[in-house]
């Protein structure tokens, strides 16, 4: 025992031997050589040389390829800094509070010399070493601004699993390796991946609603899904398929295929059918279905199944090689196809890129319209459509079958070969064909070539209706090289409107369906959500059911009462009603009675602020309006006209600080709250200017947090200005006439607009909660 114990003495007095070496290893992270600051530098001046640092190293403002990792670095160092702990501790052991001085191997062959001798493991304090971790998810990282306008359209064509991680977060080490499999997996079969790291990315983590790491959650169509499962590899990649849509692609047999293929002139698109023996349509399968939905209909044939041979035997399909082909306005043989050992995602792209459109494709959109027919960017980059105004049924038919015969003839990469049903796209057949009466009921063929994005054609139409003769052909067929060489052919010009979207849902299908997709986010957030999300709702939710089965209660024994007392007279009704009135108010407001009768607004100041803020009691609270030197008048006004009614509770106190005195100790607090109220960005040059008068701060200084008023946009519907009446009835006698009111102050005024309501959310507690580490000194 005496040997175990002089091993364990050995090893306390070499441990700060040991952090002072690792401290001064030259590889370490040094926050204060990070900032360029001193070891006995304020406050202040870390935070003004992290302002100045992160301005210059954001990556949305630095193009240098070394910006994102500077700007990580820096963001490290002020959140140890910032943070008097941390920086105490990094003051006195080295540790930037992510470095690990003992291994996990070592901590274990540790712990064998203990017994005999206690240890505090808490003694020793081994942090988490985020260094050392696995880099792989560095190429994954998303940033707010990346996430909102990248990340979010792209989800419409693919979906994203997306992982928040943080520094500090163990349990992340255990889904690590899963992690890193699933994420090369399905990356690899088309699906996006993301990884958000909580500690510098917290207002994005904030957006996605992730309270807790490790959390992992699925995007599509903009719409986010939260992982509720164990984290393997199965569960994650069913995870991932449940969020696409079951109707991608449909089973093909041999009873429904050519069902299946002629639907080209219902869909307007190409038909896919995938010929593999997995009895299951592979994910590959579904997420390429769902990327190019818009554009292809896809079946799947699983050529093991009984019922498939005859469609086999059709098109001479190997059953041992997965094998894809499209089919067009042709159902007995396929425009294109691919066969290989194994399906990859490039050949797949590469393959159905190609194959998009139909070879004589119905102008259905405007969409589509622009697609095919794109505007010119130069003289050798000239694209020219080729429209044929037909309509449907039979008596058209032979003309179209002459036109696509020809187009299939003549394909090029200059030439689209279209159609359009002129009884469903009348302005557009209007515009080119001029109403002529000698196109109609007939068909007609134009020549165009789009010269921008506002409408304006060049085009030429045949002179005589389309036919599908021989003539015909021939004609067009001279129209179409003479437009090689003489651009200058197309000599109508004309502007004509968007196409209408003929394959657009039905209003009641689109509201039914918005409807389910709304019932469907309800149940999900009510059993999965985070319940500090889910109160608003329930609030309102139980408030309604209380107001409800109360006036039914009441109106109960209103009536039971009035069938038991004889009906009184008229001044006695009169009077019970009065009375009546006067006791349901005083139970109503009996907690909010006003104990004077004027507002008490003091000023915060360098003075009162310790006594008013940091040694707030417990359970009080400082509602403190932000106001200007110009503004004070106005604010202060419309501040007590609205908070008038709360003064009756002893544990409200309402100040006012000054804008022009107090700024950087505002922008310090508004930094804790940039999800709830859009705060500008710190790095923007104009971030200096920006106008907080309005904002309302209500501090609680002894749990260190504080909720947000923003101000009412004097633009926005149903603002109402106090009026000066109004104002002066909360006043005394003598200080009614000192009181303003002007056309200028209105605007300023209405900036408190809705201020009582949110004050009864603070009373109620639902409001959102910014926390802050410590009070900043106001200077």
């Amino acid at each position: 025992m005496e040997p175990a114990r002089a091993a364990c003495l050995l090893l306390l007095l070499l441990l700060p031997l040991l952090s002072a070496l690792a401290a001064a290893a030259p590889g370490e992270f040094d926050p204060y050589r990070v900032l360029g600051v001193g070891r006995s530098s304020s406050q202040a001046d870390i935070k003004k040389a992290y302002k100045r640092l992160a301005r210059e190293w954001h990556p949305d403002k630095n193009k240098d390829p070394g910006a994102e990792d500077k700007f990580i670095q820096i963001s490290k160092a002020y959140e140890i800094l910032s943070n008097e702990e941390k920086r105490a501790n990094f003051d006195r052991y080295g540790d930037a509070g992510e470095s690990q001085v003992f291994s996990q191997q070592q901590h274990r062959q540790f712990h064998r010399f203990h017994d005999g001798f206690y240890f505090d493991e808490s003694f020793f304090h081994f942090p988490f070493n985020s260094e050392r971790r696995d880099t792989s998810d560095e190429k994954y990282l998303l940033h707010f601004s990346h996430y909102i306008n990248e990340i979010v359209p792209d989800s419409f064509k693919k979906p994203y699993l997306i992982k928040i991680t943080s520094d500090w977060c163990f349990s992340c080490i255990h889904i690590e390796p899963v992690w890193k499999e699933v994420a090369q997996e399905l990356e690899a079969l088309g699906a996006g991946i993301g990884v958000v790291h909580a500690g510098y990315e917290r207002r994005l983590a904030h957006h996605l609603g992730a309270h807790s790491t490790p959390t992992l959650l699925g995007l599509i169509n903009g719409k986010i899904t939260f992982f509720h499962n164990a984290v393997v590899r199965e569960n994650l990649r069913q995870f991932v398929e449940n969020l696409l849509p079951g109707n991608l692609s449909c089973w093909i047999t041999d009873k429904n295929y050519i069902r299946f293929l002629s639907d080209w002139r219902k869909d307007n698109k190409p038909h896919v059918l995938l010929f593999d023996h997995m009895p299951v349509v592979p994910l590959l399968y579904k997420l390429t279905a769902f990327a190019y939905r818009d554009y292809l209909s896809f079946g799947y044939v699983y050529v093991g199944l009984r019922g498939t041979e005859e469609l086999s035997s059709q098109y001479n399909i190997n059953v041992y090689t997965p094998t894809m082909m499209v089919f067009k306005e042709h159902t007995d043989r396929p425009a294109d196809v691919v066969q290989a050992r194994e399906m990859k995602k490039q050949l797949i792209d590469d393959f159905l890129s190609q194959n998009k459109f139909l070879m004589v494709a119905r102008l259905t959109s405007q969409r589509l319209f622009q697609e095919l027919c794109p505007v010119k960017k130069s003289h050798r980059q000239r694209k020219h459509c080729v429209v044929l105004f037909t309509g449907e049924g039979e008596k058209f038919a032979e003309a179209y079958e002459a036109f696509l015969t020809f187009a299939v003839a003549n394909t090029k990469d200059t030439l689209k070969f279209v159609h359009v049903y002129s009884d469903r796209q009348p302005e557009f057949a209007d515009a080119l064909l001029m109403d002529e009466e000698k196109y109609h009921g007939r068909s007609a063929v134009v020549i165009l070539e789009r010269r921008n994005n506002a409408g304006k054609i060049a085009y030429k139409a045949l002179e005589e209706a389309w036919q599908g003769s021989k003539e015909d052909n021939f004609i067009l067929l001279d129209l179409l090289d003479q437009l090689r060489t003489d651009p200058g052919l197309l000599s109508s010009e004309t502007v004509v409107a968007d196409l209408n979207d003929e394959l657009a849902p039905m209003f009641l299908i689109r509201w039914f369906y918005s409807t389910l997709d709304y019932i469907s986010d309800c149940w999900d957030s009510l059993f999965h959500s985070n319940w500090r999300e889910m109160m608003p709702l329930l609030s309102l939710l139980f408030s309604a059911l209380f107001i409800l089965f109360g006036t039914v209660i009441v109106q109960a024994f209103s009536d039971s009462s009035d069938t038991r007392d004889t009906p009184p007279s008229g001044k006695e009704e009169t009077a019970a009603k009065a009375e009546k009135n006067d006791t349901s108010f005083s139970k109503e407001s009996n907690s909010r009675i006003p104990k004077k009768g004027f507002v008490e607004v003091t000023e915060l100041t360098d003075i009162n602020y310790t006594s008013n803020l940091v040694r707030l009691r417990p359970g009080h609270m400082n509602v403190v309006l932000i106001l200007s030197n110009s503004t004070k008048t106005p604010l202060l006004q419309k501040f007590a006209l609205e908070v008038y009614t709360f003064t009756g509770s002893s544990r409200l106190h309402f100040s006012f600080l000054s804008l022009d005195k107090h700024r950087e100790w505002l922008e310090y607090l508004l930094e804790f709250a940039q999800d709830a109220a859009p705060i500008p960005n710190q790095y923007d040059k104009h971030f200096l200017e920006r106008d907080y008068t309005g904002y309302v701060l209500a501090l609680n200084g002894h749990k260190k947090y504080f909720c947000l008023f923003k101000p009412h946009r004097s633009g926005d519907e149903g603002g109402t200005l106090a009026s000066c009446e109004d104002y002066s009835a909360l006043q005394p006698a003598e200080a009614r006439g000192k009181s303003s009111c002007s056309p200028g102050s209105r605007s300023i005024k209405n900036k408190l607009h809705k201020l009582s309501f949110w004050m009864e959310r603070l009373l109620e507690g639902t409001l959102q909660r910014f926390y802050i580490p410590s009070w900043p000194t106001l200077d």
